[in-house]
């Protein structure tokens, strides 16, 4: 007895625009957003790493942000970038399930560094005498910590 079964190894991609010159239009256009975005998160993790004066929690979680930014960026940009400039439109099953993986990895950590952000203005509005208390490197580490494990357990979902 047979089985009725079908194997998935490419999704076909619909076309942004079937004209060339809009292609390359596209191209160049997340050519520039993404190297400007690319730029601005590399200045503000290299301004962060390298000040000393910016060693404050804020710093420190803004400098997470920037990291899965960065990564949110270079997990999809860079494909689509590559299907306009050479015309392709397939992307296979696996790079597809990795591509959605790391881009809901990415995008959940970046709501949790930003709830994180939320926290830190909460206590230094309304705790400002409980800042170092509530705030220091161990728990700054942990909230840290806490938010890219967020975002792993919701892109394994």
């Amino acid at each position: 007895e047979m089985s009725n079964s079908s194997s998935i190894s490419r999704f076909l991609l619909l076309a942004v625009a079937d004209v060339r010159q809009l292609q390359v239009l596209h191209f160049c256009l997340f050519l520039g957003i993404s190297l400007a975005a690319l730029l601005g998160n590399s200045l503000i993790i290299s301004t962060v790493t390298c000040s000393h004066h910016l060693h404050t929690p804020m710093s420190f979680f803004l400098l997470n942000l920037a990291l899965s930014d960065l990564g949110s960026i270079c997990t999809t940009v860079p494909k689509g970038m590559h299907n306009s400039l050479w015309d392709t439109l397939t992307i296979s099953y696996t790079g597809c399930a990795a591509q959605i993986f790391f881009f809901a990895f990415f995008i959940a950590s970046e709501f949790a560094f930003l709830t994180v952000l939320c926290y830190d203005c909460y206590v230094s509005i309304c705790k400002p005498l409980h800042y170092r208390t509530l705030l220091g490197s161990r728990a700054c580490a942990h909230m840290a910590a806490a938010a890219w494990a967020s975002g792993f357990l919701n892109a394994l979902l």
